[in-house]
């Protein structure tokens, strides 16, 4: 692990839920008027760009928006890299005059951070479902940090018109993970509890899914998931008719129900996949799951590569996350050996 937090981890901490409240209060704003019949579908859901790493839709901007004016202001006072799907990297830190300079690059002493506004924008842009504001944090360093190197993981829920409240779940590295409830009207968080996995090595009765959203994908995909559920029917009598799929479109939301017990595993092979197939691809990246990984570990989830080795990546825009995540350890002892078979014969 490179660099420290200790003692500033707690202001950059409030930071950074700061940042997550301002992202989520005009981007329920937005929908709510489309729920009301104020304004069309399009004024979120329209495709504008592409950024450094996704599509970017109109409901990014008004993330991106509060993202940038976030940078600014913490800039000013005191150094910082950020990372976004749709700027890449930038660094910032006080001028002269007290306004923010953008830096040459990472070596200024300051912590370095990867962020998704909206991980779940296909979700949320159309009031289905919640996306997540996912951080992975790590300290002062000289160069892009890898996932090792993090040291704060946060996941800020961004529900529905619908919901009053929002969860927000945190992780540093050998701390734990814990949860808390905030009010959307108030801000104030309640309820404060520790997420910990149970040690139930349910194999069927819950959720097993394996994503794959790009119709492309869909079916190898699917194809993936009946080999396997097929051979742990085999290996352990498990029922694979209670193998249940669900296809969040999340990567921390993925995580975020892993860690809370409500997925007992997720697989997202798409870029092994689409190597072997040759069909075209949206995969997973750093910046969508990695402070979502560390949560999820910390509260005693197994989330590895596919193979079962540890995850291991450099925080970008570009890289292929492809990984396998499981409720508890005896969970994955179970499924991996079988995963990696099947993804032989794929």
């Amino acid at each position: 692990m490179t660099g420290s937090l200790q003692s500033t981890g707690d202001d950059w901490s409030a930071a950074i839920s700061e940042l997550c409240r301002d992202i989520r209060r005009p981007v329920r704003a937005g929908l709510a008027e489309v729920a009301a019949g104020r304004a069309s579908l399009d004024s979120v859901a329209e495709a504008v760009s592409v950024g450094a790493g996704d599509v970017t839709f109109a409901i990014d901007v008004v993330a991106e928006d509060e993202v940038t004016r976030w940078l600014h202001e913490e800039g000013s006072k005191r150094p910082v890299s950020l990372l976004t799907e749709d700027a890449g990297w930038r660094h910032m830190g006080p001028g002269p005059d007290g306004a923010a300079v953008a830096l040459p690059g990472f070596d200024h002493g300051g912590p370095r951070i990867a962020l998704d506004p909206i991980d779940g924008t296909r979700n949320i842009m159309h009031d289905l479902r919640s996306a997540w504001i996912v951080v992975s944090m790590a300290g002062p360093g000289t160069g892009a940090p890898r996932f090792a190197d993090l040291e704060l993981g946060v996941l800020s829920e961004i529900p529905d018109t619908r919901a009053k409240v929002a969860r927000e779940l945190t992780a540093r590295p050998g701390g734990g993970a814990s949860v808390v409830d905030l009010d959307l009207q108030s801000g104030d968080a309640s309820g404060q509890r520790a997420v910990v996995a149970d040690e139930s090595r349910r194999l069927d009765g819950g959720y097993f899914p394996f994503f794959g959203f790009h119709p492309a994908l869909r079916p190898h995909a699917q194809r993936l998931a009946a080999d396997v559920s097929r051979r742990v029917a085999e290996a352990h009598g498990a029922d694979p008719s209670t193998m249940f799929d669900d296809q969040y479109i999340s990567s921390g939301g993925q995580l975020a129900l892993l860690a809370l017990g409500r997925y007992r595993s997720i697989v997202d092979a798409r870029g092994a996949i689409g190597d072997r197939v040759g069909d075209p691809r949206q995969t997973c990246k750093p910046y969508d799951m990695a402070g979502a990984a560390l949560i999820a570990q910390e509260a005693g989830c197994v989330v590895v590569r596919l193979d079962g080795a540890p995850l291991d990546f450099e925080l970008d825009t570009k890289t292929t996350v492809d990984f396998a995540g499981f409720h508890n350890p005896g969970t994955a002892g179970a499924i991996l050996p079988v995963l990696g078979s099947a993804l032989e014969a794929l």
